[in-house]
This record gives C-alpha cells, sequence and structure tokens, in this order.
C-alpha cells in the first residue's frame, strides 16, 4: 500500500495550508472536506495526483 500522509504548514499570518499526498484521484476529497470544515477556504489546488488513475481506496479518521 502507497503511504498517504497529509503535510501542513502554518503561515506567519495564521494561515493554514495543507497538502494531501499518495492518494489518486478524487479520493482525498473526503479527507478535504473534513479539514474544511475548520476553517474558510481561500484557494483550492489540485495535484498531478487528483488526475491519476484512481485504485482502491479506503480512508479511515481515527480520534486518537
Amino acid at each position: 500500500m502507497q503511504r498517504q500522509e497529509i503535510e501542513f504548514t502554518i503561515l506567519a499570518d495564521g494561515r493554514v495550508e495543507y497538502t494531501i499526498k499518495g492518494m489518486k484521484g478524487g479520493t482525498c476529497e473526503s479527507v478535504s472536506a473534513l479539514l474544511e470544515q475548520l476553517g474558510k477556504v481561500e484557494e483550492e489546488t489540485r495535484t498531478g495526483e487528483y488526475y491519476e488513475r484512481e485504485g482502491d481506496a479506503h480512508v479511515a479518521i481515527s480520534a486518537d
């Protein structure tokens, strides 16, 4: 299984940017939707992985 991760960058002005890595196609959208509940989205940019063919994917979020 390919490694999946989320990279966060906290900017000096308090804004937060994140990049979801290791998820092809639209599978990252469910993770992104969860994160977007935390604040206002100012800009969205899709990576090259978004346009790659989706494989089987399962997203699980734990409160741990």
